[in-house]
């Protein structure tokens, strides 16, 4: 994507492994040298080798001299200045080369810098996660390789997504359980309800879907569906009804009949879980081929989200088939 062609004997490299051959090394990039430390000090109580890859712009130029199975990316050090373009083009640099490696790629990133790093990152099916405490970074590490390891055994079906996902999530759960036990005073990161939605007008035709709009509800009627299921933590624990799938499914819907491009953050919110659980999920949905992911055209830095075909005539389906009255669908 931002490779030039005289770059391509960078990707003549190994792997970095550990004395006896085996697949054990982390390698950790990011900003802040302490917050590296740190990242290495967790990781190697936990029982991996780690390896410090330097800064973010010791991706921009020059090669890339270790690589290890995880490669693991702060970005939310970078503080007040966030991400400009050389960043982003490391970043990018840097997926392509994990995705050529067959390595796993985690990067640690903030709700405001979300869309621009989603958007470079479109080689190695990262896993993101969004302002995670130190917790959750490690288990995300021991997430990715335990997927690796699955991976070397045998493709993983559909209902081994799902069980992997939903285990992630509870994991996920205790991670940031275990944080607030140990930063009480915390402020920690940025509420996902802090953000608006962002939405942003278009073609309803932009994605290839024209004329599969008629097939759903109008737009109004599938909001006053998410609005219904939204009234329900007013009167019980959100937790009980955690279904971030069918969530952002019915926002894509409501957004293809208002001709609105959906933005990853926009998604996230939508869910209705914390952010780096509604990536994976998203992830996942891209993957299997539920959400298609659409570069705009306008800015090569964002991507946007949309139900593919297939999964609007699967909604279009459901909503015909329901027998109460569609405001009081859930």
């Amino acid at each position: 994507m931002l490779i030039q062609s005289s770059e391509q004997a960078d990707f003549s490299y190994d792997v970095a492994r550990d004395g006896a051959g085996l697949p054990a090394r982390v390698a950790i990039y990011g900003e802040s040298a302490g917050l590296r430390e740190q990242m290495a000090a967790d990781l190697g109580g936990a029982g991996f080798r780690t390896i410090d890859g330097g800064s973010i712009a010791a991706l921009i130029e020059g090669p890339i001299a270790l690589l290890g199975d995880v490669v693991l990316v702060d970005c939310v050090g970078t503080g007040s200045r966030g991400l400009d373009g050389l960043m982003l083009a490391g970043l990018a640099r840097l997926d392509m080369r994990v995705a050529r490696a067959g390595a796993k790629l985690i990067v640690a990133t903030s709700m405001a810098a979300l869309d621009d790093v989603f958007a470079v990152l479109d080689q190695s099916n990262p896993q993101l996660l969004v302002d995670p405490g130190r917790a959750e970074r490690v288990v995300a590490v021991g997430r990715v390789m335990g997927e690796a390891g699955a991976s070397r055994v045998r493709e993983m079906a559909d209902e081994d997504r799902l069980a992997l996902l939903r285990l992630s999530q509870q994991v996920e759960a205790i991670a940031h359980s275990l944080d607030r036990i140990s930063q009480p005073e915390s402020t920690g990161a940025t509420s996902l309800s802090e953000f608006k939605r962002d939405y942003r007008g278009a073609d309803p035709v932009q994605g290839g879907f024209a004329g599969t709009a008629s097939q759903l509800p109008d737009p109004h009627t599938i909001r006053q569906v998410i609005a219904n299921r939204q009234a329900r933590a007013k009167f019980f624990d959100p937790a009980l009804f955690g279904d971030p799938a069918w969530d952002m499914l019915l926002d894509l819907a409501a957004a293809h009949g208002e001709g609105a491009r959906v933005s990853v953050t926009s998604l996230c919110i939508a869910a209705g879980v914390p952010a780096t659980t509604a990536l994976r999920w998203l992830s996942q949905m891209v993957e299997s081929g539920i959400f298609v992911r659409l570069p705009d055209p306008a800015d090569k830095r964002r991507a946007f989200i949309a139900l593919s075909e297939r999964s609007l005539a699967g909604m279009a389906g459901y909503f015909a088939s329901l027998r109460t009255p569609m405001t009081l669908a859930a």
